[in-house]
């Protein structure tokens, strides 16, 4: 499932190709990824300009001219392709909407889903979510202050978007083995100093994430050389077997409250 730095990577890649231009198509395929009936989400789409492009956690937020905002969340196993009628993958696309010469194809979006809501609506849709942890505002004691209140595993504080929100399986992992902790250690096990090098990975590991473009291995578009470009820089995640970057112990895969878990049974304590 695309995290934090897969969906900063598509903003920022989105942003370039297709922020304030003009909607002039929708296709639905799929009428249980939309949350209005197709008509109605058409014709408030056609003629709207994308004004901005934010993020929010997971979820990529389409501003447009009408005032309405599309929300999408990929899901496990959604993605996006920008091309067009010659230049697009041969995959079923739930969804597809033109952007003049430009085709946005929305694929994979079996769970996923894009949701017209209006401000209002959409506050209410996030409004669950714990802060951004690459926000400028999130500090130090902003997160010692927040990781000092939970008691459970680190593996699965990590991945609860009410505690901080973006962060999934990938990068929970790749955050504890940075800090060189395991991800079954209890949050409130954490000394002073093991709480400041967690942050510090956390930092570390995610604005490294976004730098190489996040592990998504599709591209947005041909030419994109960007996405996915952390793939092969995982240290830990989807490493089963392999021998630790730091010590050369197997890389072990365990299920931590049924979530794939992978860590270093050697250096990480």
């Amino acid at each position: 499932m695309p995290e934090l730095p897969e969906m900063e990577t598509y903003r920022r890649l989105l942003t370039e190709q297709l922020a304030c231009r003009t909607i002039t198509d929708v296709e639905i395929n799929r009428e249980k990824s939309i949350n209005i009936n197709s008509g109605q989400f058409k014709s408030q789409l056609i003629k709207a300009q994308i004004t901005d492009i934010k993020r929010r956690a997971k979820h990529l937020i389409f501003k447009l001219s009408s005032g309405k905002n599309l929300l999408l969340h990929l899901m496990l196993g959604g993605w996006m392709y920008i091309g067009n009628e010659e230049d697009n993958p041969d995959r079923t696309k739930q969804v597809i909407i033109s952007i003049g010469d430009k085709k946005l194809y929305f694929i994979g979006l079996r769970l996923g889903y894009l949701h017209l809501l209006t401000d209002t609506e959409l506050e209410k849709e996030l409004a669950d979510l714990g802060p951004e942890p690459i926000d400028q505002t999130f500090s130090f004691p902003v997160f010692r202050e927040l990781i000092g209140s939970r008691r459970g595993m680190l593996k699965t504080t990590f991945v609860n978007q009410q505690f901080l929100s973006g962060i999934g399986n990938c990068y929970s992992d790749e955050i504890c083995f940075e800090a060189g902790l395991l991800p079954m250690k209890k949050a409130d096990e954490l000394d002073e100093d093991e709480i400041k090098i967690l942050y510090q990975s956390l930092k570390g590991v995610l604005t490294r994430a976004i730098q190489f473009g996040g592990y998504m291995e599709e591209p947005l578009f041909r030419g994109d050389t960007k996405t996915g470009g952390y793939n092969e820089l995982c240290r830990v995640y989807d490493r089963e077997g392999e021998p630790c970057l730091r010590c050369s112990s197997p890389i072990v895969k365990e299920e931590i409250s049924s979530r794939k878990t992978f860590y270093c049974r050697n250096c990480q304590k």
